[in-house]
């Protein structure tokens, strides 16, 4: 009796490590291989033909030194001071907004998902010409309020105005995201609420809020996946100018591997950017979880 269990123990392990081999092997090609190669890479000099080179602690030391590479990180930083609060708000009003409309509730959320699944060619194509200086917004501006804003060309303008159209491309998936957590808050607690003389604010600050937080952690957490490895808008639009104010990363990264024929450093960059994001999203969900006391 003993050996006829464990022989159907061992079929049973069979049956399942066969399920999960595919899986296994999944993960061993597209996972296991990369971070292997990475490590290599690492500790490597190699310029993509031949075996690569041992070079000890030589990349990580030229991260560490490298004003150009903390400069993009610095652009980054700026990027998310504006794009995250802004975006954040934006995809709160519409989320509101949308869940008080009666009719058209479909028509209106594809319309806003229209933008994040356009090409990222285009639209930076077509707001690099609409906010040229010569473009129709500075005309606009000109003509109603005698200004010209140099939106790409001042490095003091150009984070903000790439930021303006990430925003524009994600304000309604965020907005989604943050509507399908609104819709998850039970009607009850605001009407008890009301029974206890509470007006909107308190309803907004007291209810709505505490219960968003794990939508708002989401959002927060895929707006700073987003700004590391943001490259289309700047490429397209300013190509890291002026002045480098809008170098990215992922667009240092990508000529340091294709056009300086360097991968080894490249890699050793993406590797210390991967540990900055993780470290930018370890400190939101530390400081913004929280348990929801409604009492």
């Amino acid at each position: 009796m003993m050996s006829k269990r464990k022989g159907l123990a061992k079929k049973e392990a069979r049956k399942g490590f066969g399920i999960s081999s595919i899986y296994l092997i999944y993960a061993a090609i597209f996972w296991g291989y990369p971070f292997v190669w990475l490590f290599i890479l690492l500790f490597s000099k190699w310029r993509f033909v031949g075996s690569p080179q041992f070079v000890g602690f030589r990349n990580i030391t030229r991260v560490l030194t490298d004003p150009l590479f903390w400069k993009t990180v610095t652009n980054v930083f700026r990027f998310m001071m504006y794009y995250i609060p802004l975006v954040l708000i934006g995809a709160l009003l519409f989320a509101i907004a949308l869940n008080k409309i009666k009719f058209g509730k479909t028509f209106i959320s594809l319309s806003f998902l229209l933008a994040n699944v356009s090409s990222g060619v285009a639209y930076s194509i077509m707001f690099s010409n609409l906010f040229s200086v010569n473009g129709p917004v500075n005309k606009a501006l000109n003509t109603l309020f005698g200004i010209t804003i140099p939106w790409f060309t001042s490095p003091q303008w150009a984070m903000f105005s790439i930021a303006l159209i990430v925003i524009w491309k994600f304000i309604g998936y965020y907005g989604l995201i943050l509507y399908a957590g609104l819709t998850a808050i039970p009607k009850s607690l605001y009407e008890a609420a009301e029974l206890d003389g509470a007006g909107s604010l308190t309803k907004f600050f007291k209810i709505t809020l505490p219960l968003l937080n794990p939508s708002i952690i989401m959002v927060s957490v895929l707006a700073i996946t987003l700004a590391f490895g943001i490259f289309t808008e700047p490429y397209m639009i300013t190509g890291g100018g002026p002045m480098r104010s809008t170098l990215t990363p992922m667009m240092h990264m990508i000529t340091t591997a294709f056009q300086r024929m360097d991968p080894t450093y490249a890699a050793t960059m993406a590797v210390f950017v991967a540990m900055i994001s993780f470290g930018m999203i370890w400190i939101i969900r530390k400081t913004m979880e929280r348990e929801v006391d409604l009492v």
